[in-house]
């Protein structure tokens, strides 16, 4: 998903201490690689599939490796990284509860956010117009999406408890421009920011 001016970026950089080692997943154009090395001194790396937007990190001296995560990170010893981080990109995979178990195998924690696909506009739009939702956010038609997995804040949190995983900590966004307090967040929040750890 390629969004400008994301806030999500800067509270995941909130979030993570300075001097960490960072995997960011999915990684993009590296922005959010660029404002941890800049404000936080971090260790970074990312993966990213798209080779024009490896080509972009590259070119801004982020380091990236071309990979799929679908075909996992078991080159990645157990604990090597302090964060790792996967940023709207959930939804678009093929095997996500396989790149959540190693991402907290590989990582002292892991932050993931996703679309809120249980959000109320887009309730209505299913409901109401019977049509596949689309917004700002999401605004791609049912043929041409790469969303495959539709995933709620309950489906999430339901996902964690199953696996026994520890949710440290949960951010709501409205519009991806304003942080909203814990009520309801299935059905009014349309980003979800998740701090993970494996229960002990």
């Amino acid at each position: 998903m390629r969004i400008a001016n994301r806030i999500d970026y800067q509270i995941i950089a909130d979030l993570i201490e300075s001097g960490s080692s960072v995997l960011d997943l999915g990684c993009g154009n590296g922005r959010l690689l660029e404002i941890l090395i800049k404000e936080k001194n971090v260790q970074g790396v990312g993966i990213e599939k798209d080779h024009s937007m490896v080509k972009k990190s590259l070119e801004k001296g982020i380091p990236v490796i071309q990979a799929n995560l679908d075909g996992g990170l078991s080159e990645y010893p157990d604990k090597s990284f302090d964060f790792v981080v996967l940023s709207l990109t959930l939804q678009a995979l093929k095997k996500p509860d396989l790149v959540i178990s190693e991402m907290l195998r590989i990582g002292k924690k892991a932050i993931v956010s996703f679309p809120n696909f249980g959000h109320f506009l887009l309730r209505y739009s299913i409901l109401f117009k019977g049509k596949m939702p689309k917004s700002k956010f999401l605004p791609f038609e049912w043929y041409n999406t790469p969303n495959i997995h539709f995933c709620s804040i309950n489906d999430f949190k339901e996902f964690c408890k199953a696996n026994k995983i520890k949710i440290v900590k949960k951010i709501f966004l409205k519009n991806f421009n304003k942080i909203i307090k814990e009520f309801l967040p299935n059905i009014f929040a349309s980003i979800g920011i998740f701090v993970l750890e494996t229960e002990n």
